[in-house]
C-alpha cells in the first residue's frame, strides 16, 4: 500500500526531468519591440526574409504606435507576463523616434537612456523555450527627414544624431547588446524615408538590415 505514493513521486520527478532536459522545438522566435516604425511593416518583411533563407521562424510584432521609450516601458510593465510567455529567442528593440518630438512626448537624453536600460532589464529576465536568456539586439533610429511636420522639427533632426543614437550606442556597449545601424541606410538613400515612416521599399530595407545582423546569431 505504501508503494503507490512512492511510484507517483518518481513519476513526477521523471516528468519534470523530461520538461527541463528535452531540447527546445526547432526554429526561432523573434520578438520585435518598438514604436510605429516597428508596428507598421518591417516584422512582416523580416518573416518573409527568414523564410526565404529556409530559417524556420516565428516573428512577433509588439510595436506600439506613438510610443516613446517611457510609454513602451509602461506597456512592458503592464504586459510582462504576456510577452515573457512568448519565449522569444531574439528580441529586436528600436525606440527613440517619438522621444525627439517637440511636444509633451519630448524626452531628455538622460531619461531616454534610463528608460532603455529598464526595458532591457525586463527583457533579460525572459526565458527561451530551453530556459536561456534571449539575445537582445538594439537599433539606432532612422533620421528625421527634412521638412517633417510638427511635432518633429529641425531640433528633432539634430537630436537623433547628437543625442539619441549616441545614447543607444552607449547602452548597447554597457548592456552587451548587438548594435544595429538603422540610421545610415536611410541617410544614404533618403528616398526610402520620405517622411517619419519609411516607404514600402524602406521597410524592406529595414527588414534586410535586421536580418543581416540576426543571421550570424542563429545557430
Amino acid at each position: 500500500m505504501t508503494a503507490f505514493p512512492h511510484k507517483t513521486l518518481w513519476l513526477s520527478i521523471f516528468i519534470l526531468v523530461l520538461m527541463y532536459c528535452s531540447p527546445a522545438p526547432p526554429g526561432i522566435i523573434v520578438l520585435c519591440a518598438g514604436d510605429s516604425i516597428t508596428a507598421a511593416d518591417y516584422p512582416r518583411f523580416l518573416q518573409r526574409r527568414l523564410n526565404q533563407e529556409g530559417i524556420l521562424a516565428k516573428v512577433l510584432n509588439y510595436g506600439r504606435s506613438g510610443h516613446t521609450s517611457g510609454e513602451y516601458l509602461a506597456f512592458l510593465y503592464r504586459n510582462t507576463i504576456t510577452l515573457s510567455e512568448e519565449h522569444a529567442d531574439f528580441i529586436l528593440i528600436q525606440l527613440g523616434t517619438n522621444d525627439v518630438r517637440e511636444d509633451q512626448d519630448n524626452t531628455s537624453a538622460a531619461q531616454f537612456s534610463a528608460n532603455m536600460k529598464d526595458i532591457i532589464k525586463i527583457f533579460k529576465k525572459f526565458k527561451t523555450r530551453s530556459g536561456k536568456t534571449p539575445q537582445c539586439l538594439i537599433a539606432m533610429i532612422p533620421p528625421i527627414p527634412e521638412n517633417s511636420a510638427f511635432p518633429f522639427t529641425e531640433h528633432s533632426q539634430q537630436r537623433v544624431h547628437i543625442e539619441i543614437n549616441p545614447a543607444i550606442r552607449k547602452v548597447a556597449i554597457e548592456e552587451g547588446l548587438v548594435l544595429v545601424d538603422n540610421y545610415s541606410p536611410f541617410l544614404d538613400r533618403p528616398v526610402l524615408l520620405p517622411e517619419i515612416h519609411p516607404s514600402r521599399k524602406g521597410y524592406r530595407r529595414l527588414a534586410q538590415n535586421w536580418f543581416d545582423s540576426l543571421k550570424p546569431l542563429i545557430k
